[in-house]
């Protein structure tokens, strides 16, 4: 999903408050009025598809350009708060509404629920879900039924919304099964992560060190009014989010957009390597490029670092030139199964070992649900042990294309512990020639990490991520 646009103090723009039922809302970024209502019918859709199983990324690019700022935001705010509108609902209408009439609902009630932190007056939510309503031929039959649910709502506001919090997926907005694990996999901090989780996340970047500093970036900011504060080795975390656009050298390669969390695989990875020497080095999910980049920019123009990227799709592959390109990069990237090395590890490797290899392996991105709130809805439970499978496969796969005395770096923007350590531990024992290095383990988005490797001043600003630095000892 792309970046989330700034919202005040997590609110649209203060500029689309309006109490007005027909005044068109003022979009950050987008350059003209758009009628809420207008918002709503594409928020509306746009939760529908998610409901179906399409990623919120995917349903985005399918939004008019004119709208999809406006409506991304009001969509983020919606996922954020889908068990609590999914709850009262329930109340106003036991009986489900059609597909379409009941995600216009749920949108109305998910933007309603707290006045406190609502983009819009709630008589003006009200009036124009009614208008989206009328507008839709989906809709239109069930106008008069959604009204009448939502008057009701703000009669009974505060009665409804207590009964409704008793159910704890509506009171934490996160499925029951992924409550239930995260109180399992993490006891003392489970409730502060689901607290973390349906807050907005902030917008980080990492500076090239080959271009600049973070304290001399953090000065550029400031000669631009841009406030910001310097975060962990790399990062400047902006107090609010820009377009990338206005970002100072952005284009040059100066900086890019990369979470503090993520931000930690270069150096785990490299450091305490001997890089006087060639390094080859296996980035083996790639995709969009950003760690890949991150390494050859920690390691400097003087190392001899040869990176391979693979990614299994050509057009991510496309996304990982196109990041290298900005940042005047070089590696091989190639479109390519990290669990074949059968397919290109021989033709475009030479069948040499790596020094080194980094794997991002896919996984629930249950530490990500900040920036892609529509994660916790799509995910089912049985997820996690499919891709525990896959993951354990990539490592059991690339593990005999490390050099003796070389690292592997696993790592998954998940707080799942079968996502992470259980893995790790399931490896070491049954690979006796693997060593584990420290390593910050589970870091947990607002809390910070349960191991070592981390810079002290990380300060749990982050996503979810977990990482573990193997080493392989000499036969």
């Amino acid at each position: 999903m792309t970046k989330e646009h700034p919202m005040k103090n997590g609110t649209a723009p203060a500029a689309s408050r309006t109490r007005s039922n027909t005044a068109p809302a003022k979009l950050g970024g987008a350059g003209q009025g758009v009628a809420l209502s207008h918002q709503l019918q594409a928020v509306a859709r746009a939760l529908q598809d998610i409901r179906a199983g399409r990623s919120g990324s995917a349903v985005m690019e399918g939004v008019p350009a004119s709208l999809r700022p406006g409506v991304q935001a009001l969509l983020f705010q919606v996922l954020r708060h889908l068990g609590l509108a999914e709850a009262v609902r329930q109340q106003l209408a036991p009986r489900k509404p059609a597909p379409a009439a009941d995600a216009l609902l749920c949108t109305a009630l998910a933007l309603a629920c707290e006045p406190g932190n609502a983009p819009y007056e709630p008589f003006t939510l009200v009036n124009q879900a009614v208008e989206a309503a009328k507008a839709s031929s989906a809709t239109r039959p069930q106008a008069a039924f959604i009204n009448a649910c939502l008057r009701r709502f703000l009669r009974e506001h505060d009665g409804l919304l207590d009964a409704a919090r008793l159910d704890e997926q509506a009171l934490w907005n996160h499925p029951l099964w992924w409550i239930r694990r995260l109180r399992q996999d993490h006891p003392a901090h489970w409730q502060a992560i689901l607290q973390a989780n349906n807050r907005q996340a902030p917008m980080v970047l990492r500076v090239n060190k080959q271009k600049s500093t973070p304290a001399l970036y953090q000065q550029a900011l400031s000669a631009i009014s841009i406030e910001s504060s310097l975060l962990g080795d790399d990062g400047v975390l902006l107090h609010r989010a820009r377009p990338v656009h206005e970002l100072p050298g952005f284009a040059d390669g100066v900086v890019s957009v990369q979470d503090a969390a993520a931000q930690q695989a270069a150096p785990l990875l490299l450091q305490g390597l001997d890089r006087g020497r060639p390094l080859r080095v296996l980035d083996a999910c790639a995709a969009p490029g950003g760690k890949t980049a991150h390494l050859l920019e920690w390691a400097g123009p003087q190392a001899a670092l040869q990176v391979t990227a693979l990614d299994v799709d050509p057009q991510r592959c496309e996304r990982i030139r196109d990041t290298l390109a900005r940042l005047q990069l070089q590696a091989q990237v190639l479109a390519a199964d990290a669990g074949r090395p059968q397919d290109w590890w021989q033709q475009h490797c030479g069948g040499e070992p790596f020094d080194a290899i980094l794997l991002d392996a896919p996984c629930t991105a249950s530490g990500i649900v900040r920036r892609h709130p529509d994660v916790r809805w799509l995910r089912r439970e049985s997820d996690v042990a499919q891709l525990a499978r896959i993951q354990a496969h990539l490592l059991a796969t690339l593990w005999p294309l490390l050099r003796p005395g070389g690292r592997l770096l696993y790592c998954t923007c998940s707080v799942f512990r079968a996502e992470g350590d259980v893995q790790v531990q399931a490896f070491l024992a049954n690979n006796t020639d693997a060593r584990l290095m420290p390593s910050p383990g589970h870091l947990l988005p607002g809390i910070g990490s349960n191991g070592e490797g981390v810079p002290d001043n990380l300060s749990g600003e982050h996503d979810g991520f977990f990482y573990a630095l193997l080493q392989k000892l000499p036969a």
